[in-house]
């Protein structure tokens, strides 16, 4: 059978394809931009019919029609990254969050310590020798459909043809249904003048021909706003938005030095704006790979010279980074921060950097701390942390013994906070 007759047989109905999952079985469901809507709102339909069905996934966008208290023993979130969709339910007690480091995650499926029964995806449509592209997200897409029981596939023609390690054959597939629909798209807000001074700060660490890793928001779009004199830098990142586009447009990302996938734009996911979904399709300068490469320490440290760039909710005095919790309450997930922390201090020439507004809250809360909150986790350990950054300035901690980095970090902390910090540092004689 040819893979056209192969993909005809295999379209159906929403409703159909979600029949193949059934009560007490684990479902893996692709996220960010290229969360399966169609399929996930025709599973919740059968809510009455399913019993302790776990779902499982990084973060997911928009709507998300199973944490609802009605759900509740029909349907539970094990997440391994917290988004607005589940945090509720999450933090209710209803769903679970698992902290795990991203590259790791496609080896619990592999592994058979997390054994998935369906993987619900959104794919892109086949090219003439049958290969649809994970798109915008591959993450432990592949890891899932590659040892789940059955694959379902939501096939969109707008999800574009994005390159790399990033395929999947129609004979692998289980169930197809075909949409067209727009992809959700980030709206991009300009920088605030707190991000643009930390952006200045970060940007005057960045030497031309570095590899930079950008998460989401305005401080990496700070950063990219301040390189535009820099040459040939590289992207090797977990997430790419429309900065890393306009760079590569202006050319200043040209990757012509890297040390790792030289000329390429190395990533798992892109989440951003239609515009930046069309120039990936086709466009040979991305290579999409899974988590367990493209966030492997080992690989992110052979880009010399590599920039890692991660916010957090809060650090202490010491340097401890809180970046997925606000005390108890679960808000996100360790993603890829250490990860990349880790990879940027092996790299040579590498730099690790944590970078966040001074304050929190209209300027009513410090986010310089003597401790962190009571139930906080930490995700990046003091040990790991070399670069802090806030819109007071650098602080380098890596080397530093706890009353030097104590001393470090209060001098970067707004200064409506400092004497308190003073005197709770003076407690602990971790200053004289």
């Amino acid at each position: 059978m040819s893979w056209v007759d192969d993909y005809k047989r295999k379209l159906c109905s929403a409703e159909e394809a979600v029949s193949l999952i059934q009560s007490h079985h684990r479902v893996y469901i692709s996220g960010n931009a290229a969360t399966p809507y169609v399929l996930m709102k025709a599973l919740a339909q059968r809510k009455d019919e399913l019993v302790d069905v776990e779902l499982t996934h990084v973060l997911l966008l928009g709507e998300d029609p199973f944490s609802d208290p009605e759900m509740e023993g029909h349907f539970r979130h094990n997440s391994l990254f917290v988004g607005p969709a589940d945090r509720k339910a999450i933090n209710e007690g209803r769903s679970a969050y698992v902290p795990i480091f991203l590259h790791q995650i496609p080896e619990l499926f592999y592994s058979g310590q997390m054994p998935i029964d369906v993987a619900m995806l959104h794919l892109s449509p086949p090219d003439e020798h049958g290969f649809m592209s994970y798109g915008v997200e591959v993450l432990a897409s592949k890891a899932a459909a590659e040892t789940a029981k059955y694959v379902i596939a939501q096939v969109n023609d707008k999800m574009p043809r994005v390159l790399g390690d990033s395929f999947i054959h129609v004979s692998k597939v289980d169930k197809i249904v075909e949409i067209s629909e727009d992809l959700p798209e980030l709206e991009k807000k300009p920088a605030t003048e707190i991000e643009k001074k930390i952006g200045k700060f970060i940007a005057d660490l960045i030497e031309d021909g570095s590899t930079l890793q950008l998460g989401i928001g305005g401080i990496p779009d700070a950063v990219l706003a301040e390189l535009k004199t820099r040459r040939d830098l590289g992207v090797h990142t977990e997430m790419v938005s429309d900065g890393v586009m306009e760079g590569i447009e202006q050319g200043i990302i040209t990757g012509a030095r890297k040390t790792f996938h030289p000329y390429k734009v190395v990533l798992t996911f892109m989440l951003g704006s239609k515009k930046l979904y069309e120039f990936s399709n086709n466009n040979p300068i991305f290579e999409a790979h899974p988590t367990d490469y493209t966030n492997h320490p080992f690989n992110v440290a052979r880009n010399e010279k590599m920039i890692a760039i991660n916010s957090a909710i809060e650090v202490d005095i010491t340097g401890q980074v809180c970046s997925d919790s606000i005390g108890t309450y679960i808000y996100s997930g360790f993603g890829g921060q250490v990860d990349f922390i880790r990879g940027a201090a092996h790299s040579k020439g590498g730099k690790p950097i944590i970078a966040l507004p001074s304050t929190a809250k209209n300027g009513e809360v410090s986010r310089i701390v003597p401790f962190l909150k009571q139930g906080a986790g930490v995700v990046t350990t003091r040990a790991d942390v070399r670069y802090v950054v806030t819109e007071y300035g650098v602080a380098y901690l890596h080397g530093k013994n706890l009353q030097e980095r104590t001393e470090a970090l209060i001098n970067i902390a707004h200064p409506n906070f400092r004497v308190d910090l003073i005197k709770e540092a003076k407690k602990r004689n971790l200053l004289k």
